[in-house]
């Protein structure tokens, strides 16, 4: 249908029926926003030609609309999207975007839209003054959209000195995006620029890389930038900007000094390259460092050597000069791997300058060499600081002396010891160490006097009095107290002095007070050589009274053994005077030897009573773990003096005093003691005692003995009482363990089984374990009769057969007792130790068992024994037992 009231413009178009609606609306309202994007939204599916047509009335009507701008500039984009970038299509959209611009350039989202555009087209410079446009139109808060396009734009295509340029503009407004400035120089090759711009940031303290790399990371790039491409960073001094990282960074000395090197490298400039791997190897202070500079330098050492090598074998006209400079390449080369270790010393020494081990294996390695080793000695005694000194510095001293003394030159060494004592050493010892091997040198060189003279200078008292420890003091104002000065000056007067100054010199060594034990014993073997026993007795007094226990000990001991065989018994007072002395304040872990050599005095030359007092005493002055030890002693030295039956109470007393473990011991060796004097009742009543702390479960072996002495010299009724006892006793133990066990039950047990009898539940589970511990044993043959070799005798009479028979004079014919197993059991239930039932038949099961084994004619006893009080219930009994 054809419209009619609009413009002659559009007189000719024909509009579809479905339009109608969509024009009148426009009609009515031409500069309605929402209007016109309904009919644009209504014609999306129309060809492109119909909705552009809209689109330029909309924008006729309303050229300041951003949104209908907005969406046509990217609907023309769509059309284009696929066609060839030479398609007239394109500059049709890139004239729609100059129109739009006309009424949007303050509008970043149609700038980007055409930048991007454009950049698409490949059209370089038309791009470029699309995006210097949009920043001369855009105020500076928005460039910050306009930058990344155009930054994309430039890496994109090979435009280096644009690009440059470029960025130099953007580093104004963002200079915190320098390395991303610095990555595109480095990708279009121009290493000058990249290395001014890295050494521009890394000289910026304030600087703070967005990629997270510190400074040192920087300081790295940079000079491996500018060391591996000498040929293309001509605007940077290579070796000053290095030097200042080694200067700034001394954690990676090593690193850098490579790169210095290799820069030199890469320019052809070899010896000036070996000159600076040679600075860095007397320079570097740590092992890692040294490593990393040595490697590299006989890697380049290797490579040149091997490389000219190649050039003199292919070359035909090679001369004797070309042969030379191999020769002194290779030279070179050894010369570099031999230093290695003296090197490597010399960084250790840089490190820390006061090592004196590491001044030691320095003169090692110039073995051969003495010039050197004298240089390096006077080196290291000039450098050490005594107060710094890593290790004893007077041992510098010291060899420095030997190795003059070992080439002849004894008055050198004497002038280096007499420069060593006045060094102001931090310990006494070590001012010490050197007189005393000054003195040795001189008696190596057999000048006695001279060493004698040089402990007397040693030995001098200052003009005032010192404290030993006063840390204030020099040491050699301290010297006069040092123990080995003393001891050397003692040896030496008693190998070379006379009695009287040797004499004088331990004295006053004592009177200093700094005497140790082994000093008074070698001073009093020192007066026993010359035939000076109380002089040394006294010596040892000194002493005795000089020190403490336990470091007294060894004189005591040295006192003691020779006085005894100095004098013997002799003088019997005196010794036991000191004894006396000796162990009123000895430890127990010393006192054993003490006492021994005290009794063994009293035995050989005293009293035996005296002596059974010392080992009396000793039994209980020792240490708890030697007492049964002495008790044995004492009682082996009584049985010698005063016989066996003296024994009694030294067993006794060991019984009271001595632990459970060693009583049993003891008893049983009393016990057996008195079987051999034939007073068996004694032995059995002991055996008794001891059986009251020997659970039958632990101490197996005790109640075997009492079991073989009771069948040697016990009878039945002994066998039996033997048995109840070791009942009793092992109730006593199981009473203790299910009381333990009672308890802990209880205490586990719910709140509703409170009420049950956990002793029966224990004895239930006691005897189920019987039961099958029974089942798990094979079955045993049925013994016969008369099997058993058990047979009870009179004392220590035993037949070889059951029906041998003992003859007794003044036995009284009274028959035998056939109601004996009652009585016995009646006298255990009253016993009040086995009172439950279990108990009763266990104890029963038992006496059968003995009674089987025992093969004994049992006999009813004479209704005469009785008399006339013998009742029903007896008569019932022997019935029952008939």
């Amino acid at each position: 249908m054809t419209i009619t009231g609009v413009p002659s413009l559009l007189m000719e178009i024909d509009f579809p029926d479905e339009d109608v609606p969509y024009e009148e609306e426009i009609l009515r309202n031409a500069y309605s926003v929402k209007h016109w994007l309904r009919y644009i939204d209504h014609k999306a599916r129309a060809p492109n030609n119909a909705v552009n047509i809209v689109y330029e009335r909309a924008l006729k009507e309303l050229p300041g609309s951003y949104k209908i701008w907005y969406n046509y500039l990217r609907t023309r984009r769509k059309q284009v999207r696929g066609k060839c970038i030479t398609d007239p299509m394109y500059e049709e959209v890139n004239n729609t975007f100059e129109r739009a611009l006309v009424f949007m350039h303050k509008m970043p989202r149609i700038w980007m839209d055409y930048g991007s555009f454009m950049t698409l087209q490949c059209k370089i410079t038309r791009t470029r003054h699309v995006f210097d446009r949009a920043l001369r139109a855009l105020p500076v808060t928005q460039h910050h959209r306009i930058w990344p396009l155009y930054l994309k734009f430039v890496k994109k295509f090979d435009i280096p000195e644009t690009g440059v340029r470029v960025f130099r503009r953007y580093l104004k407004l963002a200079p915190d995006d320098a390395e991303e400035y610095i990555e595109y120089l480095l990708s279009v090759n121009r290493l000058d620029d990249a290395a001014q711009q890295l050494a521009s940031i890394v000289d910026n303290e304030h600087f703070a890389s967005k990629h997270g790399k510190s400074s040192h990371q920087l300081w790295t790039e940079l000079c491996e930038l500018i060391s591996k491409n000498p040929d293309k960073v001509h605007s940077l001094n290579v070796d000053a900007i290095i030097r200042g990282g080694l200067r700034r960074y001394t954690d990676q000395l090593g690193h850098l000094w490579n790169c210095l090197a290799d820069y030199y490298v890469r320019s052809g400039l070899f010896d000036r390259a070996r000159d600076i791997y040679e600075e860095a190897i007397q320079t570097v202070r740590t092992v890692r460092d040294f490593t990393q500079v040595f490697d590299e330098y006989a890697q380049f050492e290797e490579l040149s050597l091997n490389k000219r090598m190649e050039m003199v074998a292919n070359d035909p006209e090679a001369t004797e000069e070309d042969d030379i400079d191999v020769e002194l390449r290779l030279a070179r080369f050894e010369h570099l791997m031999d230093r290695r270790l003296l090197l490597l010393n010399s960084v250790l020494l840089r490190q820390n300058p006061h090592n004196v081990h590491e001044w030691h294996k320095r003169v090692k390695l110039y073995e051969d060499k003495p010039h050197e080793i004298i240089n390096t000695y006077t080196e290291a005694v000039q450098t050490v600081q005594p107060k710094l000194a890593v290790g004893k510095l007077h041992t510098l001293w010291v060899e420095f002396a030997k190795f003059y003394e070992s080439n002849g030159q004894v008055d050198d060494a004497r002038v280096v010891f007499e420069r060593a004592t006045e060094v102001e050493y931090v310990k006494v010892d070590d001012l010490a160490s050197v007189w005393c091997e000054w003195a040795e040198m001189e008696i190596r060189q057999e000048n006695f006097e001279e060493a004698l003279k040089l402990m007397q200078r040693a030995t001098v008292m200052p003009k005032r009095k010192v404290a030993y420890h006063d840390d204030a003091e020099t040491v050699q104002m301290r010297l006069y107290k040092s123990l080995k000065v003393w001891s050397m000056y003692a040896d030496l007067e008693e190998s070379f002095g006379t009695f009287k100054t040797c004499k004088a010199v331990y004295d006053r060594i004592i009177d200093l007070k700094i005497c140790t034990p082994q000093i008074i014993i070698n001073y009093g073997l020192f007066l026993e050589e010359h035939n000076y026993f109380e002089e040394a007795f006294r010596a040892y007094e000194k002493g005795i009274a000089l020190f403490k226990w336990p470091n007294v000990y060894d004189i005591w001991n040295a006192y003691l053994t020779k006085f005894l065989k100095r004098y013997g018994g002799s003088k019997l007072e005196r010794a036991r005077d000191l004894f006396e002395q000796c162990l009123e304040n000895c430890p127990p872990e010393h006192a054993k030897y003490f006492y021994l050599l005290y009794a063994k005095l009293e035995e050989d030359h005293g009293l035996a009573r005296h002596a059974m007092a010392v080992y009396d005493r000793a039994t209980s002055a020792v240490k708890p773990e030697e007492m049964y030890d002495m008790y044995n002693i004492f009682v082996k030295k009584a049985a010698e003096i005063y016989g066996l039956p003296r024994t009694r109470e030294i067993y006794e007393k060991a019984i009271e005093t001595l632990p459970e473990e060693n009583m049993r011991q003891m008893c049983v060796r009393f016990a057996e003691m008195e079987t051999k004097l034939g007073e068996i009742d004694r032995a059995r009543a002991i055996y008794a005692h001891c059986s009251q702390v020997c659970d039958p479960r632990i101490t197996a072996e005790f109640w075997q003995t009492w079991k073989e002495f009771e069948v040697r010299h016990g009878n039945e009724d002994t066998m039996r009482e033997m048995l109840r006892i070791k009942r009793s006793v092992q109730a006593t133990y199981n009473t203790q363990v299910n009381m333990m066990a009672a308890q802990f039950m209880t205490s586990n047990a719910p709140a509703d089984a409170a009420g049950t009898d956990a002793m029966r539940q224990l004895d239930a589970k006691a005897t189920e374990a019987a039961a099958t511990q029974q089942q798990k044993l094979p079955p045993q043959p049925p013994k016969p009769s008369g099997a058993s070799n058990i047979m009870f005798v009179r004392g220590e009479t035993q037949g070889g057969a059951a029906r041998d028979k003992v003859v007794n004079p003044d036995e009284i014919d009274i028959g035998d007792s056939e109601d004996e197993d009652d009585e016995e059991e009646d006298g255990d239930d009253d016993d009040g130790t086995n009172g439950n039932d279990n108990s009763k038949a266990t104890r029963k099961d038992d006496n059968d068992n003995v009674m089987k084994k025992l093969r004994i004619e049992q006999k009813s006893i004479p209704a005469k024994v009785f008399g006339g009080l013998k009742t029903k219930a007896n008569n019932d009994d022997e019935e029952e037992d008939d």
